[in-house]
């Protein structure tokens, strides 16, 4: 597993999208303080102050390049840091 500094920047990045892992991903939503539930094979993230609900599925090992972008528009939107 990723260090969580080098997983945010990769994600903020905007060049790696096809190659984050998708534990990575869900690693640095849960450092992020997001709350989730698992139903299937959808990870389903939401925190108190974030309109966006965050769906996530895994891509074989790796998260989905959308779903990458719709994390760092999140991120960009409401300035989260950790």
């Amino acid at each position: 597993m990723t260090p969580t500094p080098k997983i945010l920047e990769a994600v903020m990045d905007g060049r790696k999208d096809n190659n984050i892992l998708f534990i990575d991903l869900q690693k640095l939503l849960d450092v992020l303080g997001f709350s989730h539930r698992t139903k299937g094979s959808h990870s389903i993230y939401w925190q108190d102050g974030i309109e966006e609900i965050i769906n996530i599925q895994p891509d074989g090992s790796k998260a989905k390049a959308y779903q990458v972008k719709q994390v760092r528009s999140i991120i960009l939107k409401y300035a989260l840091k950790f």
